[in-house]
């Protein structure tokens, strides 16, 4: 069994396992980036690349990189939230000042592979694809590494003075029972599929009623990206009662994609995801951290969750480069992670919670959302016609609770 070495291991080469790992190795540490799979072509992943995404690879030298990227500008959000349930805009990011007052809607693997083959231009970064981690390595309660398993079937043991924890909600790290996962009620899960797109369309981010389930429309140019949000648990139900009937209903929210709804020929074609909100108590042992969904695994609600998850990556490295170059991490120096963290992550959860109990579930319910049809008619009207409350959600959306800075020795 192969024995190998490095400074910083982070499992997962997700956007914050990436960001991550270029961050520390432009700054000349040492890090080897596990990824089980063998390529970054994973379809209905987080696309959604927000203004402090936007702005981080500008900080970094990335931004006309990127913009080469093929890609759609989304700068507005959408729901059916009037009483007729007609759309209101709840999010202009365009108003926003700034450069980036945008969502780009980039498929990941695209991003994936910017940051993967920036990052291997640095001597100190290793990507090592087809490589699953399976376990930790532990010595005297201190997580030194993780053991390893390659897609041919080969195993071995890469030692490191710390593991960040990248690897999403099916994470190694939460089975650990010290760290204290703690789960929320979700009244949702979430079944992803595509229809065609055309010009005379509307644009940005559209949602739709039908009976008992919430559609949110990504516009991706030539091409929707459906999201449609049923009754947690209902989905063996749902396909069972077929889906030429769900197409109908589908079409009968949103009917001006009626003629094309025969683009979606099976079951196969619609995929789904069993939606979390939860987060780990504690995101750190001795040589362990946990970052992004490892640590606290987000609702497609606001869709930020990639976003958080790499503004998570950008705090770790400007408080770990320090201690990693000097070759000590300490249990103090990881928890100023989590400090920093927390209460942007606690922010953000409350909200879905509140979105979850407020708008969703009652929505999928087939009543009001906010549970009174004049409740919801103020609200929306307060939003609207308010220039600074208008505001709000769209910074929200854009930059989230807390925008974070990298550290100077990564800048180029």
């Amino acid at each position: 069994m192969a024995v190998e070495r490095t400074t910083c291991c982070v499992v997962g080469g997700g956007p914050a396992g990436m960001v991550l790992g270029l961050l520390l190795a432009r700054a000349g540490v040492e890090v080897t980036v596990l990824e089980k799979h063998g390529d970054f072509l994973r379809d209905f992943r987080g696309d959604t690349v927000h203004p402090s995404t936007l702005a981080l690879l500008d900080d970094i030298g990335l931004a006309e990189r990127f913009a080469r990227l093929p890609q759609r500008h989304v700068s507005s959000v959408q729901l059916p939230l009037a009483p007729d349930r007609s759309l209101v805009t709840i999010g202009n990011i365009a108003a926003l000042h700034g450069p980036y007052n945008y969502i780009a809607m980039v498929p990941q693997w695209d991003l994936l592979d910017l940051l993967a083959d920036e990052a291997g231009r640095e001597p100190t970064f290793r990507l090592r694809m087809d490589t699953g981690a399976t376990s930790f390595l532990n010595e005297g309660g201190r997580v030194t590494g993780v053991r390893y398993r390659t897609a041919d079937g080969s195993t071995g043991e890469l030692r490191a003075t710390l593991t960040v924890a990248c690897d999403g909600r099916t994470s190694l790290a939460r089975e650990l029972p010290e760290l204290g996962l703690q789960g929320f009620p979700c009244p949702m899960d979430a079944w992803w599929f595509r229809l065609p797109r055309r010009e005379e369309d509307p644009s940005g981010l559209v949602g739709a009623l039908g009976e008992r389930f919430f559609t949110a429309l990504i516009d991706r140019g030539d091409y929707w990206q459906c999201a449609a949000l049923i009754p947690k648990g209902t989905d063996a139900e749902r396909r069972a009662a077929g889906l030429e009937r769900f197409m109908a209903q589908f079409t009968d929210a949103a009917p001006w994609l009626a003629d094309r709804a025969h683009a979606v020929t099976s079951w196969d074609e619609v995929k789904l995801l069993d939606v979390r909100l939860d987060r780990l108590r504690r995101w750190h042992r001795p040589g362990l951290l946990c970052i992004g969904d490892a640590a606290h695994a987000m609702s497609p609600v606001f869709g930020i969750g990639i976003n958080l998850a790499v503004q998570d990556a950008v705090a770790a490295a400007r408080y770990l480069v320090g201690p990693l170059r000097e070759g000590s991490v300490g249990l103090r120096d990881v928890r100023r992670v989590q400090h920093r963290r927390w209460p942007t992550t606690v922010a953000t959860q409350g909200l879905q919670r509140l979105a979850h109990a407020q708008v969703i579930e009652p929505l999928l319910a087939g009543r009001a959302a906010f549970g009174d049809p004049r409740k919801a008619k103020r609200l929306t009207e307060l939003v609207t016609d308010s220039r600074w409350l208008n505001r709000l959600p769209a910074y929200f959306l854009a930059y989230g609770a807390l925008r974070e800075r990298p550290p100077r020795e990564s800048l180029r």
